[in-house]
């Protein structure tokens, strides 16, 4: 059951990295290319979003929605795009005065090709590293749900699941240790394992220090 629920607990966090990655991106390099009023609105309303308190939200919104796996990793993604968002529209902002985006304009370019096809890859840097660095954000607030009984529902375990139920199974005449040990180990060793990388790609991309 541990060991399936790491598969469970990996597919939210990928799947809901991916949810965010796409909405995040496309918001950011849309307000980064069109500057102005347009930009100026649409960062406002990030900020505002900024300004709510994020897990109250996914906890009414799985209260409302249900627990399913399909409903967890589009709540955790749908909320959780804005710093990715930021990062992009930081990046065209720097990007859309450059030499090849007037080459493609000359060429006859429009405006969706050049932010896919010219803005998109060079900053995918950046963007793969925050989202290798959203995958562990993702899992956590997973199994911090799925501890509170909100998450993956039965039969489906998650790593969250497992320590909740393991918890409730510690009683004083007999401590069922390994039921939360098990899971809580593999999560702590997971996460770490993937800031590790996270930190590790994001060296590789710096520019600074090659």
């Amino acid at each position: 059951r541990t060991f399936y629920g790491g598969r469970i607990s990996f597919a939210v966090g990928l799947v809901a990295t991916f949810v965010s990655l796409v909405i995040g991106v496309g918001y950011g390099a849309f307000a980064g290319f069109f500057g102005g009023k347009t930009d100026l609105v649409l960062m406002r309303f990030v900020d505002v979003l900024y300004g709510l308190p994020h897990m109250f939200i996914v906890i009414i919104a799985m209260v409302v929605f249900g627990k399913s796996f399909i409903v967890v990793f589009l709540v955790l993604g749908a909320f959780g795009w804005m710093t990715m968002s930021r990062i992009v529209r930081g990046q065209v902002l720097s990007l859309k005065e450059k030499e090849f985006v007037e080459a493609a304009r000359a060429m006859g370019a429009g405006t969706t090709a050049i932010i896919w096809r010219h803005m998109i890859p060079n900053i995918l840097g950046p963007v793969i590293v925050y989202a290798t660095l959203t995958v562990p954000s993702v899992m956590l607030q997973e199994a911090f749900l799925s501890f509170l009984g909100l998450g993956i529902s039965e039969p489906m375990p998650s790593w969250g699941g497992l320590i909740s139920e393991g918890s409730s199974a510690l009683n004083p005449i007999r401590i069922y240790w390994w039921m939360v040990v098990f899971p809580g180990s593999l999560l702590a060793i997971t996460l770490f394992c993937l800031n590790s990388v996270g930190d590790g790609l994001r060296d590789a991309f710096d520019v600074q220090q090659r």
